[in-house]
């Protein structure tokens, strides 16, 4: 472990993966930052010259809290390395597989404020091009997308799919154009990437899934073989649907992501701020009042749930995969569609007098559901 990354001291790892390593570092200042070191055969001159555009770009990212800041990057260091703001938390898909299933008013949340994430990136000219559950943090102010400014080092050919047994990128959450290696990708490829995050978040699963990445490869660019959305809320459906089409063409704009989300959540007579704030209490250890300053123990502990360190038979070639640990067929499921709603949300048009209450309403029904212990 390095002592230093240019000014930032080195803390501790937190991971590492097929893009590099990340350490938990501090600013002369002492303020927290997540710095990550890019593999060393991502070195070539083009690669560093299109990083540093895009690390130049990255810093205009405006108008959103939903985004982890960049902060820094030296494309032309022996290896080189970009800091990003550290957001403590626990990552989406350790929350889903500790706890469960999100039901659906709860991913309508967490789908509005991640597509005003993914439209603040846009803004800027960047697409993410690696969103997955992985990479989303719920934090104390709810979720942050991290690991976006990578987009220099995720371009290539179908190659570079898979070198020295690992997958660049995220076979699993990743639309068909880029996993033909398509080199002229568009904000319809993370709105897809976006449409498999909501998809983990309320069955567990992603949209294809296999022995091995290949068998998955084989799936996603296969135009007749649909994403499997068994176990998602009926209420849910059509919009993950509508995200994970084949065609970029199809698939709906982040504005309409949006609008869908905020539809089913005030059809339930709940508020997207008050979904906000039940949703953050779901997810986190402090509840409302905040997350833990220090990430969880088992996320020191795991060393792979910051940024983009998953390991799973997908990171290894077919021959090493014998099967996947995040298959969801094991974990049950909460009652899904009409059902679900009553019980999570109450009787349809009941608001609280306020956002806080209304948080704890729906928190208190879903520690009963989950028997969750209180946070509150």
């Amino acid at each position: 472990m390095p002592a230093k990354i240019d000014r930032y001291t080195v803390d501790r790892e937190l991971g590492s993966g097929g893009m590099g390593e990340v350490y938990l570092a501090h600013s002369p200042g002492g303020d927290q930052v997540a710095v990550k070191l890019i593999r060393s055969d991502k070195h070539d001159p083009e690669t560093r010259a299109r990083f540093e555009r895009e690390a130049l770009i990255a810093r205009t990212v405006i108008g959103t809290g939903r985004v982890a800041r960049f902060l820094n990057a030296d494309p032309f260091a022996e290896r080189p390395w970009m800091a990003m703001e550290y957001v403590p938390g626990r990552t989406l898909l350790t929350c889903i597989d500790a706890d469960g299933v999100l039901p659906s008013l709860f991913v309508a949340s967490l789908g509005v404020l991640l597509a005003e994430g993914l439209d603040a990136v846009h803004a800027a000219k960047l697409l993410h091009r690696d969103l997955k559950p992985q990479n989303v943090i719920m934090g104390r102010d709810g979720p942050m997308i991290i690991d976006f400014g990578l987009g220099a080092f995720l371009d290539g050919d179908s190659e570079s799919l898979s070198r020295s047994g690992m997958v660049v990128g995220t076979i699993r959450c990743m639309p068909p154009e880029q996993a033909r290696g398509s080199s002229e990708l568009t904000t319809a490829a993370d709105v897809y990437a976006l449409g498999a995050v909501l998809l983990y978040a309320a069955a567990r699963r992603f949209p294809y899934d296999g022995i091995g990445w290949n068998a998955v490869l084989a799936q996603v660019t296969n135009p007749d073989i649909g994403p499997d959305l068994h176990g998602v809320p009926e209420d849910l459906v059509p919009l993950i649907a509508s995200m994970l089409a084949f065609e970029p063409r199809d698939r709906p704009t982040l504005d309409d992501i949006a609008d869908s989300c905020i539809s089913l959540m005030e059809s339930a007579g709940r508020t997207p701020v008050g979904m906000r704030q039940a949703l953050i209490a779901r997810t986190t250890s402090g509840g409302i009042s905040g997350a833990a300053e220090e990430p969880p123990p088992a996320l020191i502990e795991s060393r792979d749930e910051i940024g983009n360190h998953e390991r799973s038979p997908l990171d290894e070639g077919p021959e090493d995969a014998e099967s996947d640990e995040s298959a969801p067929a094991e974990l049950p499921t909460p009652d899904t569609g009409k059902k679900e709603r009553r019980e999570v949300t109450g009787p349809r048009g009941q608001r609280p007098a306020s956002s806080i209450s209304e948080a704890k309403l729906v928190a208190d029904e879903l520690r009963a559901q989950y028997a969750m212990s209180a946070v509150l």
